[in-house]
């Protein structure tokens, strides 16, 4: 048994135990729950356990039960698109971190899940969490904006974090040091790149590092440019650097680039990219690109529109044509405000 079948066992024994503590003995018959460590796969007449990737599931009778381990914060969309695959009627979500953030989502939808806070071995009805207050970037992080400038890259401001892109990815970063309280401008694409970067060449002027690392990326993202790895890294952030400079794509006349509701934990994973823009007519719309089939962008999005004060704004998800799942396009139906599909052929 490999380390990742070993680990989903575990989730599942886990999820089995906390449903059966919370609702009763998962086989339906007897006052004697079973131990934690037995077979729930023999419970078939209530409980059949299934295969959810980011940590265990179960249905018992018409309701799923799946606990999320891995990245709460994005588990709401494939939680529910498992649910609707077992086309089970109602759906509870559990986990030990997020579940603020994923109450907050669920109750974006007509039918909302049911999210439960995990506290050891019982369940907590969760409650939802207020948005996270934009924070500002600092006066002396603010300094850095002529450096990124001047180096070539486009000034990008996220919850309070200044960084230069090219095309949407990221090249360089203003940092305070943890142990001098210097400020710098670090160059590189992510933190490991920065590192090494910054031990390479450190002793290269910011300006003239930023500006070679420009040179180097840019070939790479532009439009149908040939497969590399600098244009496999935030390909959400790419589109939206394309639709901001033609937003006729997804009939707008003019779009900019917004925060995401929470912040983005690195560049490896994909994380949508938010945008706001406004039709002819001068009415608000909110954006939010993605690549790749994210069961999870839809709860994404519908979050991001009010994070940005604009719940009754149209909502536009704007995905390559290739990428307009079935799931995606029903889970964006079921909104209280419907989102709308934009497809883009790339």
């Amino acid at each position: 048994m490999t380390q990742t079948d070993r680990q989903a066992q575990l989730f599942s024994i886990k999820l089995a135990a906390l449903v059966r503590d919370h609702s009763g003995d998962l086989r339906g018959g007897g006052s004697a729950a079973p131990d934690v460590g037995s077979d729930t796969r023999s419970d078939v007449a209530t409980a059949k356990l299934g295969v959810f990737g980011r940590g265990a599931a179960l249905t018992r009778g018409p309701d799923a039960w799946v606990l999320v381990e891995e990245y709460p914060t994005r588990g709401l969309g494939p939680a529910m698109a498992w649910a609707r695959q077992q086309q089970c009627a109602t759906l509870n979500v559990l986990a030990e971190q997020s579940t603020g953030v994923l109450t907050r989502q669920a109750q974006h939808f007509r039918e909302p899940p049911t999210v439960w806070h995990v506290e050891g071995r019982v369940l907590f009805p969760a409650i939802p969490e207020p948005f996270p207050v934009s924070a500002a970037v600092s006066i002396e992080h603010e300094s850095m904006l002529q450096l990124i400038v001047a180096g070539g890259a486009v000034p990008s401001v996220e919850h309070g974090v200044l960084a230069g892109e090219v095309a949407g990815l990221e090249v360089c970063r203003v940092v305070t040091d943890r142990h001098t309280g210097e400020v710098r401008l670090e160059v590189g694409v992510g933190a490991h790149d920065r590192e090494a970067f910054q031990i390479i060449h450190g002793d290269k002027p910011p300006v003239e590092a930023l500006a070679g690392v420009v040179q180097a990326v840019a070939p790479h993202r532009l439009p149908h440019a040939s497969p590399h790895p600098l244009n496999r890294l935030a390909p959400e952030r790419l589109l939206r650097w394309e639709l901001m400079a033609d937003p006729s794509l997804v009939g707008l006349s003019m779009l900019s680039p917004a925060e995401p509701p929470f912040p983005r934990p690195n560049l490896k994973d994909p994380f949508p990219a938010v945008a706001v823009g406004a039709t002819a007519a001068g009415d608000p719309v909110v954006v939010v690109c993605s690549v790749g089939v994210d069961l999870d962008v839809v709860p994404f999005a519908a979050d991001a529109r009010p994070f940005l004060g604009l719940d009754r704004a149209d909502l536009l998800l704007a995905l390559p044509s290739r990428d307009a799942h079935r799931v995606t396009l029903d889970l964006a139906s079921r909104l209280k405000y419907p989102a709308h599909i934009v497809t883009i052929d790339l």
